[in-house]
Order: structure tokens, then sequence, then C-alpha cells
């Protein structure tokens, strides 16, 4: 598939590719692995994120100093993130290195060996980390939140997992993982930049050529049923943390719009977001009041978080359903809505100018959907949305029977 704007295609091996131009002269490009933390068997709680800090530390080809160095002597970057649902290695070079960095990325994801001296070491790494994120419970509150909505389920486990379980893995754990999911069937390239789709498919064939073509090895178990919970914990922190939220839409729901318009309007990161006007701005009550609506590949999550002094718990609480009330009650008017979509437009045409976010959605929305992340087709489905359809949204996910709450005391 050849368009004007991008570029796509599709291996032997299964390996998907797109490229874009960009408008510099850097080359932003990665490896989309299709697997995360609910791709971990039950007993392996954090291998994924475990496999993601250790894909560094050596490679057939290469050690842990010169994958450190491979691209950072050249003024490059390399990173790396994990999810519930992905593994992503990206890099951000000058043309001129492209090659370099697609070398190196390919290296550390389809021929790293996890060696033991160094995983022992990483582990203690990522121990630092979660006893870092342990002492941040704004953090910390959304993971609980995301267990008990999906108890017993991959979904609701912890990214970091546990240190104890941590100090157990060893190289067979890592490649037990890798050697499932880290195939080029269930793998997507994306380039953003100058560089022609040519030289990019001839070297993406060369760098996977001898690796296996089978499929990974993806098991998705189907979702625990739904029940409303309220949890209060105590956890002696200086002010209440809350959070209120419900299950919310799969990214292929064609509901996921009218709901991610919704949450904007309602705690958005506008200073003029209904939450933030009545609960900070009217009354002084809290710092930060923000909703959030993400989509999984077959489910979703909406919250509302606050963070307050202890003895406001009940009143911001109260606020908050004063304005989930408010938005179930009766559609917007018409230059509410319209002003809601404007502002939504905008703060997505904006947060397009950063290349390296606007390449990582590049790669995730080719490797979930087989499409071209069009933004200007997104904008069109914001601005097709109707006031009723907010409605039904609100109260569909803002019903008070349906939602679940967690307070750190």
């Amino acid at each position: 598939m050849n368009m004007t704007d991008f570029h796509a295609t599709a291996l032997d091996n299964g390996l998907k590719i797109i490229q874009e131009d960009s408008p510099t002269d850097t080359v932003y490009c990665g490896l989309f692995v299709d697997a995360g933390t609910r791709d971990e068997d039950e007993a392996d709680l954090g291998l994924a994120h475990f496999c993601e800090h250790t894909t560094f530390k050596g490679t057939t080809h290469r050690r842990a100093w010169h994958i450190r160095n491979g691209l950072e002597r050249v003024g490059g970057d390399l990173n790396a993130y994990t999810n519930k649902e992905e593994t992503v290695y990206y890099a951000s070079v000058l043309r001129e290195d492209f090659d370099k960095a697609a070398d190196l990325l390919f290296d550390i994801v389809f021929h790293s060996v996890y060696p033991e001296a160094e995983l022992q070491r990483e582990s203690q790494v990522i121990i630092d980390e979660i006893d870092s994120y342990n002492d941040s419970p704004a953090e910390l509150i959304y993971d609980e939140f995301e267990e008990m909505l999906f108890r017993g389920h991959g979904l609701g486990r912890n990214i970091l997992g546990k240190a104890s379980r941590l100090a157990e893995y060893h190289t067979a754990d890592a490649l037990r993982f890798t050697s499932k999911y880290y195939r080029p069937a269930n793998v997507t390239l994306f380039v953003y930049g100058k560089v022609k789709f040519d030289h990019i498919v001839r070297l993406a064939r060369k760098l996977t050529a001898g690796l296996t073509d089978a499929p990974a090895q993806k098991v998705k178990l189907p979702l625990p049923a739904y029940k409303a919970e309220d949890r209060t914990c105590d956890h002696s922190t200086h002010q209440a943390h809350v959070l209120i939220g419900n299950r919310g839409y799969s990214a292929a729901d064609p509901r996921r719009t009218a709901l991610f318009l919704l949450n904007n309007i309602l705690g958005g990161p506008g200073m003029n977001s209904l939450l933030n006007e009545q609960i900070r701005e009217k009354r002084g009550l809290v710092y930060t009041v923000e909703s959030t609506a993400f989509s999984y590949s077959d489910t979703g999550l909406w919250s509302v978080y606050f963070g307050c002094d202890a003895k406001d718990t009940q009143r911001c609480h109260k606020l908050v359903t004063a304005c989930l009330d408010r938005l179930c009650q009766a559609p917007l008017s018409d230059a509410k809505l319209r002003a809601a979509k404007k502002q939504l437009m905008g703060q997505i045409r904006i947060a397009g100018d950063n290349l390296e976010s606007y390449a990582l959605a590049l790669g995730k929305t080719y490797a979930r959907t087989g499409k071209h992340r069009d933004v200007d087709l997104i904008c069109d489905r914001i601005a097709s949305v109707l006031a009723q359809d907010l409605l039904q949204v609100a109260q569909d996910i803002f019903d008070p029977r349906q939602l679940s709450s967690l307070v750190y005391l």
C-alpha cells in the first residue's frame, strides 16, 4: 500500500512496517512488540517489564556497554517502555544514522541473550523503581484501582511486579517470555522520518533473515465480571488520595470517541474543565483533580482522581458526583458542544507537534489497526459526536450504581 503521506507493508515473516516523512532531519523509529503485562503467565509478575529492562544488557553481537553507547555517541537516543498490552523499543537519530539505529533495535529485540550477571544487577534497579513508586500514592492508587476493576486478570497486574519475584528471575525466564512474543509476526517497525521506504524494507528483510515466521503464542483470557466496589486503605499519607471510576470502552468501540470528548469536558487537561472549575477554582479544595479515559484492545477504563485534606474527602466526593450527575441529566447546549469539540481537536493537533509522541502513536495505531493514524479522521469523528451521544455515554459510564472508589487516607 502506497500513499502520498505514508507507506506500509508486511514482510513474508509477518513483520509489519510503516513509514511517514517528518518535517525535520531527525528520524524517530522503533519496534512495537504486541506483548505486555497481560501476556504474562499468572506466576510471572513483572516479567514483561523485566525483559524490557534486560533486553539492553547484551546480545549475540553486542555487550551492554556497546548497546548503551551505540547511539549516544552520535547524539541519538535509545529508550523503551512497557505497559499492559505492549512493549516498545524506540530511538531518535539524525537521518544519516538511521541504519545504525535500526541495526541496534533489531539486535536487542531479536538477539538478546539476557546474561545472568546483568539480570541480577538489573533486578535491583527495578526493585528500587518499585520502592520509589510505592512512595508515590498518587501513582500507586491507579494500579490498585485497576486491580479492583480487573481482579485476577492480567490487566489488573502491576506492570513493575513484586520485588520478591523479580529477584528469582533468571536467563531462562527472560528467554521463555521473549521466545513466545518477540517474533517478527508480532512486531511492527515504525519510522517517522525522511528515509526511503524501499531502503527500510530491504534493511528490515536483512535484519530479520533467518528468524522464525511462526506467529506469537498469544492467548487472550476472557475478562472477569465487573462488580462495583468501595475500598478505603490506611496509607498514613499527608493528604487523602481518591479514585472513582468504572470500566470504559475498548479501542474498537465507536462510543469511545464520545467518552473521550466527555472526559475532556469533565476533567481533561484544560483549566476550564468542569471538575477543575468546581473543586479547585471555586472552592480551593484540591491542587489536582482530573479524569482519565483509556482504551485497551477489548475493554477500557475511566476514572476521576483528586487529592485533598482528609477532612474534605466527603465534600470533594459529593462535588465530583454532582458534576457527574450534571452531565447525566441533560444534553449539552449546541454552543457548549461546539466549544468542547474545538478544544479537544485543538489539543490533539497541538500534541501532534511533539514528533516523538507522534511517531509512537503512528506505530501503535498501525500495529493495532493496520491503518495510518489520520489526525483529520480523528477530528472528523469528534466533530460528528452529538449531544445525545454524550448524554447516553454519561448515563452508561457515570451511573453511580456502577462506580467503584478507592481512598488512601
